[in-house]
């Protein structure tokens, strides 16, 4: 196999549908299709595809309830039907995970907002993560819509890691190919003094994998930086000196502005984006605004990371294969 694969080739036209890419590595908006509506073969490999070379794709102006959220999930895969939801989930749909960002965080744990994100993201990288990243199978993708916005702020940040990897010197792609890395819930997370309620649920609900730090992209051979800042703190097999180095230029160069997209949400949006190939950064500039941001998300069922050596990523602890 060679040091990287080209990405799919740009998807076949299909007429009245739109791919209009947004970004240099990263992100493209198509227009001309009513998720609510059922699709039609053609324009579900369309977006397929397109999924696959941007890595993410947006659709504005959708009038999607529930039923469709997850009905169109479905054309693309088995949706991950949660056993722990957030309060504001909708008990009759089990795919769907809804956030109220202001509402949600306030006052959890015996925490408000601000000492909440003070606490899981102390540091500038912190916040970038995957979707359920410290999983044996992390989800394939999410899909994510708009209910509520706030009337600035909010937006959300991707990370393309096959641009990443392969923006990577040659001695460095060779080197970081055959190492491993711990992806752990809660690493990093600062614990109040004393009795602290969310350090006792990550020990109650921990979750623990270890991941090929390159996998290869099981649908387009693409090797994936696979690194994040909110779930990774140590390489398998080195020094956590070492480790520690490593993670911060490799996730410093997984974030860098040319490998990003930043889409700012309205009502009605929607983000389907490939878990296996990027990271994300959730906003935490909306707070003093006033207005909750109220998002649904669907996710669909991935498989076992692979890394370029042919080994899958092995379970340290927590929920089997599968099992959500």
């Amino acid at each position: 196999m060679t040091t990287h694969r080209s990405p799919v080739e740009q998807p076949e036209r299909v007429e009245g549908v739109e791919v209009k890419p947004v970004a240099g590595h990263i992100g493209a908006e198509i227009t001309g299709v009513d998720l609510a509506e059922p699709l039609d073969d053609a324009v579900v490999a369309l977006i397929r595809r397109t999924v696959l070379r941007w890595k993410v794709v947006f659709f504005r102006g959708q009038e999607l309830d529930h039923a469709g959220h997850v009905a169109f999930a479905r054309r693309f895969g088995e949706p991950v039907a949660l056993g722990r939801r957030g309060p504001h989930s909708p008990p009759e749909f089990p795919e769907i995970e809804t956030t109220a960002d202001r509402l949600e965080l306030a006052g959890r744990y015996g925490m408000d907002r601000d000492e909440w994100l003070h606490r899981r993201r102390h540091t500038l990288l912190r916040g970038w993560h995957c979707d359920y990243g410290t999983r044996i199978d992390p989800p394939a993708a999410t899909i994510l819509r708009a209910e509520t916005v706030p009337p600035y702020g909010g937006d959300t940040t991707w990370a393309n890691l096959a641009a990443a990897y392969a923006g990577l010197s040659a001695p460095v792609r060779a080197f970081v190919d055959g190492l491993r890395a711990e992806h752990r819930l809660g690493v990093g997370y600062q614990p109040r003094p004393g009795d602290d309620a969310y350090a006792r649920h990550l020990l109650d609900h921990q979750v623990a994998s270890v991941h090929p730090l390159v996998r290869v992209h099981p649908e387009t051979g693409e090797r994936v930086l696979f690194v994040n800042g909110y779930y990774l703190e140590q390489i398998t097999d080195v020094s956590r000196p070492e480790s520690a180095a490593l993670l911060e230029m490799l996730v410093e160069q997984a974030v860098r502005p040319e490998y990003t997209v930043r889409f700012r949400w309205e009502p009605g949006s929607v983000a389907f984006w490939d878990n296996r190939a990027t990271i994300h950064l959730a906003p935490s500039d909306h707070a003093h605004v006033g207005s909750a941001r109220i998002m649904h998300r669907v996710m669909l069922q991935g498989d076992v990371p692979v890394g370029v050596d042919g080994r899958p990523s092995q379970p340290v602890v927590g929920t089997a294969r599968g099992r959500w």
